[in-house]
């Protein structure tokens, strides 16, 4: 049964066919298939549904808040910063070019209009994906377009000599042979079908008509049929590319110009997938976005846009417009993508808190809420997730008051059933459960807690404190690894996030498999008996290693075989922790003349390089006196050699 079809006609369909139920004796099914359905003339449609329209959906919601106005109707199909994703390769979110393939093929193709993305999508698939190469070319003008036939010319032109839709082929027929339309419809399938006896007919057929309309000779026609029907066999419908390939530019313009609603709207149709978050929460800080922690008093219920300053110096309040320019984009956790919370609870967490006002502690949380809805599990995540952090209590010491409060919780619902109510229910809130002690999570359990609950880090990185390392050693990143050749060497560092210790079948020697995380990706790789050995004590979750190796690409997705490891120990830094001294920060001037949009440029630059260098901005003022201000911890950075070049307009030697 097909997932999607449906069967049209002009009345009861028990007229014409036999129906009945599917196997579950749920939905009613045709009990012909396709091809007798299409020879009674009834009329069998495919409606598929694509996230990628909710994903639109979502975003233009978000942006009407703002733009109430807005209309993909409006956009012009010839923008340049929409064409300029595709030419850069920054294709996450982008309809039907997020494969590594298409990403590639993307950035080599020299995307200036639409139909150049209609070429990508049909181009991108078995088959067609071997004239890519010629296609290229020819567009970039490497190599002549050659048309076997001057009247191939007005067909192929747009695809520089290269047939790649089956509209072409028809087109083809139609105008050399003299078919009809219908007839050349008929050609395209019984040649997409390879029906050898079928075929011969039709090559005659063709023959007589491209002498009969166009005077072509046996052999150029011979030719021109050979042609068709090596397209014909792969060709794709043009107009379902071109319905693709538009949807894919609407989403290319949105990422262009409206990138915080848009990658909120990606990231909210992606709550039950902590990879696929993962992967879009990597994108919103490659693009200078901040995701802000879930906050069970600010939090949506899905991932939201929220303005937050950059700055938290009080003395730039006066300097109204270089505050705004330094006001920072962001997005907001939602709260149903924390695993183990449930969608329904939190929409009644939402809507209560809505309606009677914002939480002011676990017990007002448990009290407020049926406690079949405050539930342990519930509460565990949303404490591992950050979202209490607002009280200023220590997670593990929060964690250690649920069974408090879930008590106060279930006594609170006793009541609510018994009829009685608290002299104080209507004035006042619980003030919060007494504090207790309890050990303080480390640092890795903390992040682990956050990575397994929200597919990223939000308070810190294992890898923060190797910051200066990684940019001395000059280590690969997991993800340029996929621009290697099979089997070629690489120096890599990250944290060990998983390792599963196994043994040979054969001689049952003891090797691992590890799973190690840098900043954007994950690597899957073998650590073998002789190299196990030696760094089998060093194979522990949360450790940081440098590991030496070489790929393997034989499968889609690479990985690797372990040739040397060695554990990697942070730096102390200068000073005590916490410390940002004048002579650790990094200090940017501005003049007078500086625009809001230099100073948005400077944002970008900073959020591309996250470390732990605090970052502070000195304002000149025309009045004389400068100001100065934090950036906010948010800002700082990694002060790369790339980094000092990119900021060197504004740069603030170090003293030596």
């Amino acid at each position: 049964m097909h997932a999607a079809g449906v069967v049209i006609a002009d009345r009861d369909l028990s007229d014409y066919i036999p129906l009945c139920r599917d196997v579950k004796g749920n939905d009613v099914i045709s009990q012909y298939a396709m091809g007798p359905l299409n020879d009674l003339g009834l009329l069998k449609m495919d409606f598929l549904g694509l996230k990628t329209l909710t994903v639109i959906e979502d975003t233009l919601a978000l942006i009407h808040q703002r733009e109430q106005n807005f209309s993909l109707k409006d956009i012009p199909l010839n923008d340049s910063a929409a064409f300029a994703l595709y030419n850069r390769g920054e294709t996450i979110g982008l309809f039907q070019m997020e494969s590594g393939g298409m990403t590639s093929l993307s950035k080599q193709f020299d995307v200036k209009k639409l139909d150049d993305i209609i070429a990508l999508i049909a181009l991108y698939r078995p088959g067609p994906m071997e004239l890519i190469p010629e296609y290229v070319k020819a567009k970039k003008g490497i190599t002549p377009i050659k048309y076997l036939h001057p009247l191939l010319e007005s067909i192929c032109a747009d695809t520089y000599g290269v047939m790649i839709y089956q509209e072409q082929v028809m087109a083809a027929a139609s105008k050399l042979g003299g078919y009809s339309l219908a007839q050349a419809d008929l050609l395209r399938r019984a040649m997409g079908k390879k029906d050898k006896e079928k075929m011969a007919k039709e090559r005659r057929n063709f023959i007589e008509g491209c002498a009969r309309t166009n005077k072509i000779p046996e052999k150029k026609a011979n030719a021109i049929f050979d042609l068709l029907e090596k397209f014909a066999g792969y060709g794709f419908n043009k107009s379902h590319s071109a319905a693709y390939g538009v949807i894919s530019y609407q989403t290319a313009y949105l990422k262009a110009h409206y990138p915080v609603e848009f990658m909120a709207g990606l990231l909210s149709n992606e709550i039950n997938n902590t990879e696929k978050i993962s992967v879009f929460v990597g994108e919103c800080k490659r693009m200078g976005i901040s995701i802000l922690p879930p906050d069970i008093n600010k939090s949506g219920l899905k991932f939201t846009p929220e303005t937050v300053a950059a700055g938290s110096d009080r003395r730039a309040q006066g300097d109204g417009a270089q505050r705004a320019a330094l006001q920072q984009n962001a997005i907001r956790y939602g709260l149903a993508a924390i695993k183990h919370v449930g969608e329904a609870a939190m929409e009644t967490a939402i809507r209560e808190r809505e309606q009677r006002g914002d939480f002011t502690s676990l017990e007002d949380l448990c009290t407020r809420l049926d406690s079949r809805v405050a539930n342990r599990k519930m509460l565990e995540s949303l404490i591992k997730a950050g979202a209490f952090d607002f009280l200023g209590r220590d997670r593990s010491e929060l964690f250690s008051c649920i069974d408090d409060a879930v008590m106060a919780s279930a006594a609170a619902q006793r009541d609510r059933l018994a009829g009685q109510v608290s002299l104080f229910d209507e004035a006042t809130a619980p003030t919060g459960s007494r504090k207790r002690q309890a050990t303080p999570w480390s640092e890795h359990e903390k992040l682990s807690f956050e990575k397994e609950l929200l597919g990223f880090y939000v308070s810190g990185h294992p890898l923060d404190a190797y910051t200066d390392i990684f940019a001395a050693k000059n280590y690969r990143s997991i993800a340029s690894l996929g621009g290697l050749d099979d089997r070629a060497p690489f120096k890599i560092a990250g944290a060990i996030v998983e390792v599963e210790k196994k043994f040979t079948r054969k001689e049952g020697k003891p090797f691992a498999v590890v799973w190690i995380e840098d900043r954007a990706d994950m690597l899957e790789v073998v650590v073998w008996n002789e190299v196990y050995l030696k760094a089998a004590a060093a194979l522990v979750a949360g450790r940081v290693i440098e590991i030496r190796g070489t790929l393997d690409k034989r499968d889609e997705i690479p990985r690797a075989v372990a040739q040397e490891i060695r554990t990697l120990s942070p730096r102390k830094p200068n000073g005590a922790e916490g410390s940002t001294d004048k002579e650790s920060a990094v200090l940017l001037q501005f003049s007078p003349a500086t625009t809001g949009d230099e100073l948005r440029e400077v944002r970008r630059i900073l959020a591309s390089s996250p470390g732990r260098r605090p970052v502070r901005l000195l304002f000149d003022r025309e009045s004389g006196n400068a100001l100065r201000l934090d950036a906010g911890t948010e800002f700082s950075v990694n002060l790369t050699r790339d980094l000092e070049e990119k900021l060197s307009r504004w740069l603030v030697p170090a003293e030596p």
